[in-house]
């Protein structure tokens, strides 16, 4: 019984909370995905209802007065250079020991910029001056002559050598009657006869000598010491010009554009190195004296008249403003690899704005056209180039964007000339939003 009443137990389990039927989960996370798509969806309908801000402006018909100034025929882009940049380099070899100009500096011509240690040179100076003195000395001994004393030696020294040969003479005399009374020898007689002719030859050899002392020095050896005086003058007028090199100065007037040396560093006439000596130390240009130098397509070439030819110039760093220039230089010949003709444009009245390596647009300009007086000027429309977009414009409907289609003629300072697709009166869209389409709402705000 025992066995039996255990096998009667009940066993008791946790209890859990009754599970939804299947049914229900779905009604429930449907109603969910519902409200989420109805919430994102009125996002959306706000979104896209909400009208966008857009700058307008409204497009009026102008008598066509701008035709005697000359249509665009072609743009080009470049960039402004100086037409003179000068590097200014060292003519000699020499440490920097003073620099006194920065980058932008206004320089005049003839201003001192660096300065060169330049002991080597002045102790060069002073030995080539040192020789020329001595040569000079010794050309006035060469051209006043000898001395009265050393005429006077030479004068006693032929006296003596008479003398001895007189003596000689009357020994020689002696000796040849002795010979021939038998007292003497033969050989004494050779003796004799010898020291004779010695003496002779001594007293003429004397004699010529004392002539070139009294006559002084042949004018060859005066003109060859004159010769050596001129190229010792020639070295110290190159010790002089190496000193004076090492003063470097300003060619021109015009401002500093680089430095590239400083203080202690080596510069050099012959090679040059990334962190060894220099080859120049300062490079400098006239900025009153601007150009533009730009490419010119080969396909395009032929829409410019030549030199001379005007031109309007602007810079993206000041949009707003323009200068006039014209052409003043083509290439001679094309470059074949990137087809094209360099073409450089004289900027007419440059001012402190334009700065070299700016982004330049050069717009040439067709020759001025006359207009008649008895001929009414026809109406036209100039559209702002920052309407366009791939030759469409948005024109504000509404309060919507509404896009056309325009077809437009050359550019002018005015914008480009409406050919076909507007007719004046409405209101455009300046810089449209890449996002803007056609019909969407907007909120005009007019220039």
């Amino acid at each position: 019984m025992d066995a039996d009443l255990k096998s009667l137990k009940i066993e008791r389990k946790p209890l859990r909370p009754e599970e939804p039927a299947p049914w229900a989960r779905r009604i429930i996370l449907g109603g969910i995905a519902l409200f989420v798509v109805l919430g994102a969806a009125a996002m959306w309908w706000k979104t896209a209802s909400a009208a966008t801000p857009v700058q307008t402006m409204r497009l009026t018909a102008a008598a066509g007065a701008d035709q005697s100034l000359g249509d665009v025929v072609l743009n080009a882009t470049g960039y402004i250079v100086a037409a003179h940049k000068i590097q200014v380099a060292s003519k000699v070899v020499g440490k920097v020991a003073w620099i006194g100009v920065e980058k932008g500096d206004r320089v005049r011509e003839g201003q001192v910029l660096v300065r060169l240690e330049d002991d080597e040179y002045r102790a060069q100076l002073q030995q080539a001056r040192g020789q020329l003195l001595s040569l000079q000395a010794r050309l006035e001994e060469l051209e006043t002559g000898s001395r009265p004393e050393e005429i006077a030696v030479a004068d006693a020294n032929v006296a003596q050598a008479r003398a001895e040969l007189e003596n000689a003479r009357i020994n020689l005399e002696r000796t040849r009657q002795l010979v021939r009374e038998g007292v003497f020898a033969k050989q004494m007689l050779d003796d004799a006869e010898a020291l004779h002719r010695s003496r002779e030859a001594r007293v003429r050899s004397l004699e010529r000598t004392y002539e070139l002392v009294r006559i002084g020095p042949r004018r060859e050896v005066i003109d060859a010491m004159k010769g050596q005086i001129e190229q010792a003058r020639g070295l110290v007028a190159f010790a002089e010009t190496q000193l004076a090199n090492t003063v470097i100065r300003a060619p021109v007037t015009g401002t500093i554009l680089e430095r590239v040396v400083e203080r202690g560093e080596f510069v050099t006439t012959g090679f040059v190195g990334d962190r060894g000596a220099k080859g120049f130390v300062v490079s400098l240009a006239d900025l009153n004296d601007l150009e533009v130098e730009l490419d010119v397509s080969q396909s395009d070439f032929n829409k410019l008249s030549g030199l001379g030819q005007k031109a309007r110039i602007t810079v993206d760093a000041y949009p707003e403003r323009s200068w006039e220039g014209s052409i003043y230089q083509i290439a001679p010949e094309a470059d074949r690899q990137k087809a094209t003709v360099q073409v450089k444009v004289k900027v007419a009245s440059p001012d402190d704005l334009l700065r070299p390596e700016m982004n330049a647009t050069v717009a040439f300009l067709a020759e001025p056209k006359a207009v008649s007086a008895s001929a009414p000027a026809a109406p036209a429309l100039y559209l702002p180039g920052e309407a366009l977009r791939d030759g469409k414009v948005f024109v504000v409907l509404n309060g919507r964007a509404v896009e056309r289609a325009v077809r437009t003629g050359v550019a002018s300072p005015r914008g480009r000339r409406v050919e076909d697709g507007l007719y004046g009166g409405e209101d455009i869209i300046l810089n449209p939003p890449p996002e803007l389409k056609d019909g969407a709402r907007v909120a005009p705000q007019p220039k």
